[in-house]
């Protein structure tokens, strides 16, 4: 099993809790060791929630190893059913359970006897998928489950609601921006003439699931939570799922117009194309400042972008379509999803990288030498020791990305909160100038070659002061010059002599 410090998807029972305490009245059960039990102080931490997680761990201890947990599982269950009297309790297995290969389901069937809600096993192999796959597996599990169940009672709706209607299906606890994209997601549908009919599974309750299919249609905004349970529904009852991102003004727009292709399919007859021009040109900021002068200041420049398969797709795309942005690297953690991925940004960057190895990245960052980074808070952290700027556009994720302001990511707003997001985040030319004057870089120490790997060459004190002497922008480039002139002639460390030498060999 691969340990690692930082990890950007976490276990798959972050993701099966994730999905159990996005819905209403759903408790989780976890069947763990103690100290697995953090998801509680996580969710109550960084997402700012007000209610007490719903999440009990039944402790795998010295006692459960000697004699089996099936008892206390079972128990734990039924006086959680009791004390709570939640709609559905969520047996959630780890690490610990599959290693002691124990019976879950049996324990489930057990506790069903005595539980007045109804107790379902999450089934995920924790060995081979990991927190974003668990959940999407989870979501389609639960929905299954209870759509099922209506069938038996008779209960599932035999039509479509009069009004042109969506259920939007993924958004979460402690996902990106969730709950302010899902406020714009709903003012955009509002726009269109379009109810919601169900949003889910945040804040749903699994007595709605039933009306999932009185749905026109289907909208999954990120690829990573939602898509196994869209396929499932168009699979069961024809319903059209769209898996556009509306992220930036391209794909916003792009997104309307397949809304408006789904829903004229089924005899709609609507236009989109006024509100799509009238949000372009006067509603939303984004496409004046492609225009203004700021922006062109912007064009050229280099920037790496890194994170999840849905906010690095969309962040290329709008870097390199509408600000004119050169995105020299594109990568994504989502291994599973890398087909996908490669398809996205292939037209749209110079270099892709899959890889959850977080020193891979900061590697690659070190050595493009970007003018600004777009990733998670671990590209925030490699940019900090760079002294690039970065912006943080996808999980993992710190406090500071659950805003109590309004920041929503998709949508028209949410092109405008963009565009904020990346001119704060480049370090512009006055501003370099003056950090120079101010010795804002001096203050820094030197870039190296890579983050993880240390040089094998030593710098002596009046060789790092005559290269912190260097204008920053150009340091970087100076230094690995440096070294490798310095390589090339077997010099094992480098004073001012050597540099001077460096830079006479390449005409400096």
């Amino acid at each position: 099993m691969k340990l690692a410090y930082w990890m950007y998807a976490g276990p798959a029972h972050i993701g099966t809790l994730r999905i159990a305490s996005s819905f209403k009245n759903v408790h989780a059960i976890m069947h763990a060791p103690l100290g697995d039990d953090y998801f509680n102080v996580m969710r109550s931490m960084l997402s700012r929630e007000r209610d007490f997680t719903p999440v009990t761990a039944s402790i795998v201890d010295r006692k459960v190893l000697a004699r089996g947990s099936q008892e206390r599982v079972v128990d734990n269950i039924v006086r959680k059913d009791r004390e709570e009297t939640p709609d559905l309790i969520l047996l959630t297995p780890t690490c610990t359970s599959s290693i002691l290969q124990e019976d879950l389901q049996n324990f489930v069937e057990r506790a069903s006897l005595d539980a007045q809600g109804d107790v379902l096993l999450a089934d995920v192999n924790h060995y081979r998928v990991n927190e974003l796959q668990a959940a999407d597996r989870t979501l389609h599990q639960v929905v299954e489950f209870y759509l099922q169940k209506a069938r038996k009672q008779g209960t599932l709706p035999t039509t479509k609601t009069e009004r042109p209607s969506v259920n939007i299906l993924g958004m979460t606890t402690l996902g990106f921006h969730n709950n302010h994209d899902c406020t714009e997601l709903k003012k955009l549908m509002g726009d269109l003439g379009i109810e919601v009919n169900l949003v889910m599974p945040e804040g749903a309750s699994v007595h709605e699931l039933h009306k999932l299919p009185q749905a026109w249609f289907n909208l999954v905004p990120y690829r990573e939570i939602g898509p196994q349970t869209a396929e499932y529904l168009r699979a069961e009852f024809e319903m059209p799922c769209l898996d556009i991102t509306p992220m930036g003004l391209v794909e916003t727009a792009r997104c309307i117009r397949a809304i408006q292709s789904i829903l004229n399919d089924q005899g709609a007859e609507v236009d989109y194309e006024p509100f799509i021009d009238e949000q372009t040109r006067f509603v939303s900021q984004a496409a004046w400042f492609s225009r203004s002068i700021d922006c062109q200041n912007l064009t050229g420049k280099k920037a790496v972008v890194f994170g999840d398969n849905t906010h690095a797709a969309a962040m290329t795309k709008i870097l390199a379509r509408e600000m004119g942005i050169h995105v020299v690297l594109a990568g994504t953690y989502c291994k599973y999803d890398e087909a996908w991925f490669r398809q996205q940004v292939g037209e749209y960057c110079d270099d892709i990288l899959i890889s959850d190895d977080n020193g891979a990245i900061a590697d690659a960052i070190a050595r493009h030498e970007p003018a600004a980074i777009f990733g998670t808070q671990m590209e925030r952290h490699v940019g900090k020791r760079l002294d690039i700027p970065c912006g943080v556009i996808a999980a993992p994720i710190h406090i500071q990305n659950f805003p109590v302001g309004y920041r929503p990511f998709l949508g028209y707003e949410g092109a405008n909160q963009v565009v904020d997001l990346v001119y704060n985040s480049f370090t512009l030319g006055m501003e370099d100038h003056l950090l120079e004057i101010f010795g804002g870089h001096d203050t820094k120490e030197v870039i190296t070659k890579t983050v993880s790997a240390d040089s094998d060459l030593v710098w002596t004190k009046d060789g790092l002061a005559e290269l912190n002497k260097i204008p920053g922008f150009v340091r970087g480039k100076v230094k690995r010059n440096t070294e490798k002139f310095a390589r090339e002639r077997g010099f094992g460390e480098i004073n001012a002599e050597v540099l001077y030498a460096a830079k006479e060999a390449v005409g400096a």
